[in-house]
């Protein structure tokens, strides 16, 4: 490293996590976390670690539907998902969007499914404070990397993102949590995974702390044409934010970082109860990791991928080899009493956090409950749910296929 960088990088500003300001209309504000030496705050956050910003340097954001009766020391903190950049050039591209840049997110946010606040529609969660932490980092709220290059001034700061909001909220009422949730759908989903023993460690040693990440559980395996295609761009994704420090450590000493941002990898040794909602036939991991757009460079999965009634006999097995794996990937999700599990067979990405899907008369079902019955069963011990769903196309329930790629970007 050149010694003018080198004297950059040791005079870059402490950075100090203060309270803040909410703007925007609708259901749910956003709040964001300024900096005390560019904006002057009057609250302070107390955070192990400095500057935990965006890519692209500006705050990170939440919003926060406070609690109420006897919610009020109860608390869900649900991670937004969308993707990873996995080197310099693809968190470029992030880097002046929602996904990148506080900047450019929505100042509200409607809460629906097990976010919203009516007990008809969440009838176990819906007197909780309830979270939505934006994401805007591209690892998963993992990456933490000090050094900022000025020829692209991207900050890999996930995991101080996810530690300084975590103190934040603690600050704000959750130091006296009796129960909380940590959720998350896509990439979010996978945080919760990731940072779900984590999470533990920062509330009351009595409290009930528990996780559900929903389509969070994507698994390690090629693609169609033999190619490691998400191995590889994990790998990256490890090595650009220097996440390896806060994956499992004895899964790191035995499989090495980049397998470690794998579930399967990591599930046996989570202490904390953990709940995984996932679809056997998840679109986004059979658009992305079973056929990537490298894999199939002619299109002839198109309409397979649209909708597996599409498929043709071939493209139909190669399917259904992957839920195999997929299930197979669930051993260390299985072989726990704390743990719990809803693998529907619907072709979808993402359900807890869609109204229809968490909790509605025509919502999917497996052991005819909803996935909002079956997490407040597991949640409040009434009793365990591990359920995995027939082959497709058994569940009516199921519905059409819900394909979101603006929410949910391809890689």
């Amino acid at each position: 490293m050149e010694i003018s960088r080198i004297w950059q990088w040791l005079n870059l500003p402490v950075c100090v996590l203060l309270l803040v300001k909410s703007e925007g209309s609708g259901f749910v504000p956003i709040t964001y976390l300024e900096d005390a030496e560019s904006k002057g705050a009057v609250w302070e956050i107390q955070v192990k670690h400095v500057c935990a910003v965006c890519l692209d340097g500006s705050p990170p954001a939440y919003h926060f539907d406070k609690g109420s009766g006897e919610g009020v020391n109860s608390w869900i903190v649900f991670l937004e998902g969308g993707g990873w950049c996995n080197d310099v050039s693809t968190c470029l591209q992030r880097k002046d969007t929602r996904l990148g840049s506080s900047k450019q997110m929505d100042t509200q946010s409607g809460f629906y499914g097990i976010l919203n606040n009516q007990q008809v529609y969440n009838p176990d969660f819906y007197n909780w404070n309830r979270i939505k932490i934006r994401y805007c980092d591209g690892s998963s709220f993992t990456g933490d990397v000090e050094e900022v290059d000025p020829t692209n001034n991207l900050h890999f700061r996930g995991a101080r993102i996810f530690e300084a909001v975590i103190k934040h909220l603690l600050a704000k009422g959750m130091e006296n949590a009796e129960k909380a949730i940590l959720s998350g759908c896509s990439a979010g989903g996978l945080a919760a995974i990731l940072n779900c023993d984590r999470f533990k460690s920062f509330l009351p040693n009595g409290a009930r702390v528990k996780c559900v990440p929903d389509a969070g559980y994507f698994i390690h395996l090629p693609d169609v044409s033999g190619t490691k295609h998400i191995e590889n761009f994990y790998k990256g994704v490890v090595e650009t934010h220097g996440s390896a420090k806060y994956l499992s450590k004895s899964c790191t000493s035995k499989y090495g970082a980049g397998l470690c941002f794998f579930p399967q990898y990591v599930a046996q040794d989570i202490a904390t109860p953990i709940f995984v909602v996932n679809a056997a036939y998840d679109s986004w991991q059979i658009r992305n990791i079973l056929v990537p757009g490298m894999a199939d460079p002619h299109g002839s999965w198109k309409n397979c991928k649209e909708n597996l009634s599409n498929c043709t006999p071939d493209e139909l097995d190669a399917v259904q080899g992957f839920r195999e794996d997929f299930i197979k990937a669930l051993s260390g999700v299985q072989n726990s009493p704390s743990k719990g599990m809803f693998i529907d067979s619907c072709y979808i990405h993402c359900q807890t956090g869609m109204q229809e899907l968490w909790f509605n008369p025509d919502a999917p079902q497996l052991a005819n409950t909803t996935i909002a019955k079956a997490v407040g069963d597991w949640f409040y011990e009434r009793k365990p749910f591990q359920h995995i769903d027939c082959a497709f196309p058994c569940n009516p329930t199921c519905g059409k296929p819900v394909l979101n790629v603006k929410a949910h970007p391809e890689i």
